[in-house]
């Protein structure tokens, strides 16, 4: 089966970053909606499409096709008092930038006796990557996976 619009694509890739580095690797394939649903790259769904089980693909994903520039402005020196007493670097809160309305996740980066840095930037912002992959399987998506733009488990789904 070929890939095309409403398609479930099961994938197994790895992650690279520009200078060679792998970045993460699938222990099992993934699965994503083919056909516009966001649950892939789009530069990596268009290379993809056409292609059926068993092909591969290769493409390089500038910041602006992946996690987008570093925004030094996303970063942020906060009062430790505002943060529980076993906070660490790694640890994860939701909050807000000034000027925006959006929720974003913050990520503790540094912590000092009395300041705390969040940064609100994905890990992989600002870095060229490499996404190369291997078609594992292609099947039709059921009615419901494109009335809900995503895909379901074998259990289906539940809202």
């Amino acid at each position: 089966m070929q890939i095309e619009k409403n398609r479930v694509v099961a994938l197994d890739y790895e992650l690279f970053d520009a200078d060679g580095p792998l970045i993460e690797k699938t222990e099992a394939p993934i699965e994503y909606l083919h056909g516009g649903y966001h649950g892939i790259f789009p530069l990596v769904e268009k290379a993809l499409d056409g292609k059926r089980a068993g092909d591969r693909c290769r493409v390089r994903l500038n910041p602006e096709d992946a996690f987008g520039e570093y925004d030094a402005e996303l970063v942020q020196v906060e009062p430790r008092d505002k943060f529980p007493d076993n906070l660490a670097v790694g640890m994860q809160f939701e909050g807000q930038a000034q000027g925006r309305h959006d929720a974003l996740v913050y990520t503790v980066t540094d912590i000092a006796a009395d300041k705390v840095v969040v940064d609100a930037n994905h890990p992989l912002a600002g870095r060229t990557l490499d996404f190369s992959c291997a078609v594992a399987a292609v099947r039709a998506a059921s009615a419901e996976e494109m009335s809900h733009g995503h895909v379901h488990g074998p259990a289906g789904h539940h809202h």
